[in-house]
């Protein structure tokens, strides 16, 4: 039995390719623009193209280094869709020290406290 397809992603055309996932090529070039693809997951979905807004949180999302892979129980688990939610994670991973990519996939962000 042949294994699934998995989505590569090219952040400067805003383009995402469902290919074989094969150990022995693990480098990637996008056939548009020749710039290396990024493997985004099996589980990803990729925004409309014109959405820049949702480009810009994706390229932050996979240069920390989070990806789209199924879990046992169904997708990948939570993943921030807008920039709000992203700089709240930002904020929050500065104030406790939790690593980025960490903070990044939280599904709430524990608010912090009022000062007395």
């Amino acid at each position: 039995m042949g294994h699934g397809k998995t989505s590569y992603v090219c952040l400067p055309c805003r383009a995402s390719y469902k290919q074989p996932y094969d150990r022995d090529r693990p480098r990637r070039t996008c056939p548009r623009c020749a710039e290396p693809l990024i493997h985004a997951g099996s589980a990803f979905a990729a925004p409309p193209r014109r959405d820049t807004r949702a480009w810009r949180v994706l390229s932050v999302l996979l240069h920390a280094g989070v990806r789209f892979h199924k879990s046992c129980c169904g997708g990948p688990g939570y993943r921030p869709r807008t920039l709000r939610e992203v700089r709240a994670r930002m904020e929050y991973a500065r104030r406790t020290g939790e690593p980025f990519a960490r903070a990044l996939v939280r599904y709430e962000v524990p608010r912090r406290r009022a000062r007395t």
